[in-house]
């Protein structure tokens, strides 16, 4: 008869209950989606994971006071759960990342991020089979207008290519886009 090693034990316990939280926070996460009528919404940088977004922001205002270019919106009582939450819509304006609306947040709902490099609201997403420059037209309007040309966005044999690690989602590229419709979305984090 063997004995069983206890740090096996553990080890497979511990194993066990991450791959429980795990499932457990997908669940929520899904629930959560479908309780704020299953769309996304691109919101303020510094933003915690959308359930727990939804538990911790109190709906009080001060991100948007604080905002000094008015990007920050609160969703209509047709988002469900979400309604009185901040986002922005970057088709209307984009964030330029100032980060104003992080400090001011008391319940923690929006962290601080120290650079600005780091926020990750969302990714930009371009439809090339709209994009000028794929067309054949010379269009770098959003590679001006992004906060990092060179980094979060490049320019590829004259066509903008998103580099989706280092693009923070601020909506910039979306904003200036001049192709009808617009060829660049930003799909949010959450």
């Amino acid at each position: 008869m063997s004995k069983e090693n206890p740090q096996d034990r553990r080890g497979f316990l511990a194993g066990s209950f991450k791959a429980l939280g795990r499932m457990l926070a997908d669940a929520v996460g899904e629930t959560v989606t479908q309780a704020a009528g299953g769309k996304k919404y691109l919101r303020p940088p510094g933003a915690i994971d959308e359930a727990a977004f939804l538990l911790t922001c109190t709906r009080c205002g001060d991100c948007a006071k604080a905002c000094p270019t008015n990007v920050i919106k609160f969703l209509p009582p047709t988002a469900g759960a979400a309604v009185g939450t901040p986002y922005i819509d970057p088709l209307d304006k984009a964030c330029d990342l100032c980060g104003k609306c992080q400090p001011v947040c008391a319940p923690k709902a929006l962290l601080p991020v120290s650079d600005p490099k780091q926020v990750r609201m969302g990714l930009a997403i371009i439809d090339t089979a709209t994009c000028w420059a794929y067309q054949g037209s010379i269009c770098d309007l959003c590679y001006q207008r992004c906060p990092y040309p060179d980094e979060a966005i490049k320019l590829v044999e004259g066509k903008p290519v998103i580099v989706p690690d280092l693009c923070t989602g601020c909506g910039q590229c979306a904003y200036v886009c001049v192709s009808m419709p617009v060829s660049i979305r930003i799909e949010p984090k959450n």
